[in-house]
């Protein structure tokens, strides 16, 4: 089993416009849609198509309209009550693919709704595979806190009998992710799924630079040095990169006409998720991701990519041969 954490749920709402956008004009929507969103709620939704179990957490009182579209797309969810409703993440999409995005802060949430919260994924984490802590964190939560989960899940690593037992999956970005990997944390995922500005971010290298599989996979392998399990870099139109500590793996996209980047990321990284819970080699976990993150581009607006949508066969990926100091004889 899968279970996703999104702690900053939203209504993400696509707005489609007939002609490009113009600050400070009118523009008539050709369509207006809503779904259910924030990333751990989009790779819950993509896990779940794919045939995998999975189970969301999230904060939200039972009306709210995330819960209810979980709820109506039979997808099992776990919340720790709250009021108010959630945010609404606005994406204004144009006929070439270009996509803006405006996104609100969130419901802030209560130290004690924060401990709920906390107790609820640590009950639900037992007997899953992988637990996926996604997006952004709402106002009032330490930019430490995914920190503090990855080292609270991922301390019985090993099962008495030799068999892993919880591998953590932390996508997100900012403050949250740089605390990852702050001198004080001992944080270590499993993985790990930047987009090159991310991967820049972690890196202090250029983002533009990054958009290159070689000197995005050699910036992930400082990383992995530092304890990450793997990295799967997503490098938009490029593609992406997937490395360990044993090698590292590029797959070009394949050609489409680009609709929408949003939810890309969360699909590469729920078939990335789908591919290991078959037991695929890190090549082919790899071109699954490719082939989901790409199929979401395919698609407008906020749609997210089911099983029918994808061609794995129209990806590839091959070793890269990084450039690693030897070993001290």
């Amino acid at each position: 089993m899968i279970v996703t954490l999104t702690a900053n749920p939203s209504v993400d709402r696509t707005v489609t416009l007939t002609e490009p956008l113009r600050r400070g004009q009118v523009h008539r929507a050709a369509s207006v849609t809503s779904h259910p969103g924030g990333k751990g709620v989009n790779v819950a939704r993509v896990v779940s198509d794919g045939g995998a179990a999975v189970t969301a957490v999230l904060p939200g009182a039972d009306d709210d309209p995330v819960v209810h579209g979980l709820r109506t797309a039979g997808i099992e969810f776990r919340t720790v009550p709250v009021t108010g409703g959630p945010r609404v993440n606005l994406t204004i999409a144009e006929t070439d693919g270009t996509t803006t995005k405006i996104n609100e802060p969130g419901r802030p949430l209560t130290a004690r709704q924060l401990t709920e919260l906390t107790g609820l994924l640590v009950e639900v984490a037992a007997g899953a595979e992988w637990i996926v802590l996604s997006g952004s964190l709402p106002p009032g939560v330490p930019v430490d806190w995914y920190a503090q989960l990855v080292t609270t899940l991922s301390a019985p690593r090993v099962s008495p009998n030799g068999t892993p037992r919880i591998r953590v999956a932390v996508d997100t970005s900012d403050a949250p992710l740089l605390a990852l990997f702050a001198e004080t944390s001992d944080a270590t995922p499993d993985l790990i799924k930047p987009n090159s500005e991310e991967l820049a971010q972690l890196t202090g290298l250029d983002a533009v630079d990054l958009e290159t599989p070689m000197a995005a996979a050699e910036a992930a392998m400082t990383l992995i040095d530092r304890g990450v399990g793997a990295v799967l870099a997503t490098l938009g139109a490029a593609g992406a990169v997937l490395v360990t500590a044993e090698n590292a793996w590029f797959a070009a996209a394949p050609p489409i006409v680009a609709r929408s980047t949003v939810g890309a990321g969360d699909s590469a990284l729920a078939g990335y998720l789908l591919a290991d819970l078959a037991g695929a080699s890190p090549a082919d976990r790899l071109r699954t991701a490719v082939a989901y993150g790409s199929a979401a581009t395919a698609l407008p607006g906020t749609e997210l990519p089911g099983s029918a949508d994808i061609a794995l066969e129209a990806v590839t990926a091959h070793s890269l041969a990084l450039d690693r100091p030897s070993a001290p004889a």
